[in-house]
């Protein structure tokens, strides 16, 4: 090996430049950090083609404690976050997530609400005539109850949040590599080292998959069966003719989401199921708004009966197949090999939590503000699930 790096994390999105930075912000951490991405410009990352969304309403503790540590982070990023006086600003945009639910879908709702409340999270149940009063523009027909999030709930600008970490993570003394890993080296239950694109080996004492949608082709590289893929999602940006007033982040029970963007509006559903397969394409899924999206929309809200769709993006999920959520830690067989993948989602909103869960396992070797041991690799193999309900 010619070169050497302590902790080489390969993918520089927002997971690795969170890992790097809490690497860097340990007093007890004294080893160098080398991020390898292959795309600096971060033009079709995930990262800067997600919606950003910061939310609490999830049905699994992990998710609910990840997306509340989220919140008071990115409440003191412009603090925790500056370099040389110059503060991040993530433009978060506190106006809440809404949730609805059918007669069918209600019970579910009401005991995630419960969950989320017992957490600190100020989840706010409404019913049909609180929904009518709070949220005039909505048509209630079908709907049985709703869920808000008053406060800690909206979005953030995701490229702001992955440049703030990754200027910081450099201030604190993480090098970042344009280049990609190719190959990778393991003997005796040890990863060695990486080979890179451009040539060239480099040893490492630790390597991090945070390669997002390219995490399960990553793995493959030593040998480990990773159900992460790249799942593709177009998001419609459109214009509505009728005037409203600022809305939340809406989910319909059909699962289409809309909220407000800039002056216009940005609207995603996931495809279906049997439509659903690896793609690694970025070219926008035109029928899915014609066929599933407006639909729902007029449906739902009125003033949505008459709009003109001015843009299409599609980005990817790193889409976990197990149960979609997270895999966090060492893999049981190369524990040099750690895991930050799988977040099919919501992996703005819990970067910072997942990037200081893999600094205090690297440093301490243990977690130590939250326990996210449910998370773990070895869930997959002993086909321990952990179900998440609430899926945008």
């Amino acid at each position: 090996m010619t070169r050497h790096a302590d902790v080489v994390i390969a993918g520089g999105g927002v997971m690795g430049c969170a890992i790097a930075y809490f690497l860097g912000a340990d007093p007890d951490f004294d080893g160098s950090i080398l991020v390898i991405e292959r795309d600096p410009s971060y033009a079709d990352c995930a990262t800067t083609r997600s919606w950003g969304g910061i939310r609490q309403q999830f049905s699994t503790p992990e998710n609910v404690s990840m997306s509340l540590y989220a919140v008071d982070f990115i409440r003191s990023a412009a603090e925790v976050l500056a370099v040389e006086g110059e503060a991040p600003d993530l433009m978060f945009r506190e106006q809440g997530y809404l949730f609805l639910a059918s007669a069918g879908g209600q019970a579910v709702l009401e005991a995630n609400a419960a969950l989320q409340q017992s957490f600190g999270a100020e989840i706010h149940l409404l019913d049909p005539g609180a929904l009518a009063a709070r949220f005039p523009w909505l048509n209630l027909a079908g709907i049985a109850a709703g869920a808000f999030g008053a406060h800690g709930e909206g979005w953030i600008d995701p490229s702001a949040l992955l440049h703030a970490f990754r200027r910081k993570a450099r201030a604190l003394g993480a090098t970042f590599l344009r280049d990609e890993v190719t190959g990778i080296d393991t003997a005796k239950g040890h990863v060695a080292g990486v080979s890179l694109r451009t040539g060239g080996e480099l040893g490492c004492g630790i390597l991090v998959n945070a390669a997002g949608p390219q995490a399960g082709a990553l793995a493959a590289l030593a040998g480990v069966d990773l159900p992460v893929r790249p799942r593709k999602r177009t998001t419609f940006v459109f214009d509505c003719r009728e005037p409203l007033p600022p809305l939340p982040l809406t989910i319909d029970p059909t699962g289409v989401a809309v909220r407000p963007e800039g002056g216009q509006y940005i609207a995603i559903v996931s495809p279906p199921e049997d439509q659903d397969s690896d793609s690694p394409d970025l070219e926008p899924d035109h029928n899915l708004f014609e066929e599933i999206i407006w639909p729902a929309l007029a449906e739902r809200v009125p003033a949505f009966g008459a709009v003109k769709v001015t843009g299409a993006w599609a980005g990817h999920y790193d889409y976990n197949t197990f149960d979609q959520n997270a895999v966090l830690g060492p893999h049981p067989a190369l524990g040099n090999f750690l895991f930050c993948n799988g977040f099919s989602g919501h992996g703005i909103q819990q970067s910072p939590a997942a990037g200081r869960a893999l600094a205090e396992l690297i440093v301490h070797g243990k977690y130590r503000a939250l326990d996210l041991s449910a998370l773990s690799f070895e869930r997959l193999a002993a086909g321990r699930a952990v179900k998440e309900t609430n899926v945008v």
